[in-house]
């Protein structure tokens, strides 16, 4: 079997997908962009079963499906899902000296992160999961 495209081009669709959140939260690099999609996928991941979570994470791109896994402590109790305020402010713990996240970080990851998925899949999987999981990925708020 050949290489499977997901892969082969996985590096640049990552570049494509920074560059473009980073340009819509206006910061002045890519780590700070990273640091917020990785804040944004533990908050929500940590509110899931793992299963969910598996499933979850594939319908993400490769790289963002390894960013969403990476570090995860299965073992960790599942909290609830809170406001989206609280979410968002939590998402800013991840290394908070040096995280720039914007109030808006869940939407602002979701609004580009459409763009970046198979749609129709990712929805699918979404709508599997429990509502306030599929809450937190409601775009365009």
């Amino acid at each position: 079997m050949p290489l499977p495209q997901e892969y082969q081009r996985a590096s640049d669709q990552f570049y494509s997908f920074l560059t473009e959140l980073r340009d819509l939260s206006n910061f002045g690099s890519s780590h700070q962009t990273y640091t917020m999609v990785q804040g944004v996928f533990q908050v929500f991941r940590k509110r899931l079963q793992v299963r969910d979570a598996i499933k979850f994470a594939d319908a993400l791109p490769a790289i963002l499906r390894a960013i969403f896994v990476s570090d995860w402590d299965t073992e960790q109790p599942i909290e609830p899902f809170c406001d989206l305020f609280e979410m968002n402010a939590e998402v800013k713990q991840l290394r908070a000296e040096h995280n720039f996240s914007t109030d808006t970080a869940i939407q602002d990851v979701g609004n580009v992160l459409k763009k970046y998925v198979d749609e129709e899949k990712f929805t699918s999987v979404v709508r599997d999961l429990p509502i306030e999981a599929q809450q937190f990925w409601q775009w365009d708020k």
